[in-house]
């Protein structure tokens, strides 16, 4: 299969490739004219290009397929790949406007950081917030921090689904847009370098992660709903 860099990386990457280059040029010029300082800039060089390789890594985007047997249009499938950190009652404020289960999920440097759609339905409401950048696993960070939140209407099931930027991850990547018709395990968008993402679904879902589950991204099951 054919590696694949994740959508909104490329400029994270040309960036990091630009600092690597600039620092290249700069060690040529030092070891020429001042032989002591040209060991300090090798290492400096080398750990920038070790930062970009790294990031080759870090935006990989491999295919995520459902792990179902048999098609379950009630079936909910994790929006990010982590570590279960939350399962809990929630008051939806933003789009569901009442009382709901929150599913948190943490995603470490070595997750993949491409978010995919929990459910099949229909973008109904999107929006931006601006906002604190405390670390992802502060259960804070779900109503402070800087975020992107979408919802979808499931055929008549609605889903908040939070992007939530943490202490050093501080660049959402969002793909959606009110309108738009998606599919399950389609690509919502990333987080740049970090950090979490809450799903909060109807009251009454059948929950099937626990906290301090592994989930993967468009792969595992999370969770069922009742109709």
């Amino acid at each position: 299969m054919a590696f694949k860099l994740a959508n909104g990386s490329g400029k994270v990457i040309r960036k990091i490739l630009w600092i690597v280059l600039i620092i290249g040029v700069v060690l040529y010029v030092q070891m020429y004219y001042h032989e002591y300082l040209s060991y300090l800039m090798m290492v400096v060089l080398g750990f920038f290009v070790i930062v970009f390789f790294f990031s080759f890594w870090f935006f990989r985007d491999p295919e995520r397929y459902p792990e179902m047997e048999d098609e379950n249009d009630r079936a909910i499938i994790a929006p990010a790949d982590g570590k279960v950190i939350k399962v809990d009652k929630y008051l939806d404020e933003e789009y569901r406007m009442e009382e709901s289960q929150i599913v948190s999920i943490f995603m470490s440097v070595f997750n993949v950081h491409v978010n995919r759609y929990p459910v099949k339905g229909k973008v109904e409401y999107v929006n931006y917030k601006k906002g604190k950048f405390m670390a992802a696993w502060n259960d804070k960070a779900s109503e402070y921090n800087e975020q992107a939140i979408v919802g979808i209407n499931a055929n008549g099931n609605h889903v908040t689904v939070k992007q939530i930027a943490g202490l050093i991850a501080q660049r959402i990547v969002c793909y959606a847009d009110v309108g738009d018709e998606v599919e399950q395990a389609q690509k919502l968008g990333l987080i740049k370098f970090g950090s979490r993402v809450d799903i909060i679904l109807p009251d009454e879902t059948d929950i099937k992660v626990k906290v301090g589950d592994k989930v993967k991204a468009g792969e595992t099951v999370i969770g069922e709903f009742f109709n």
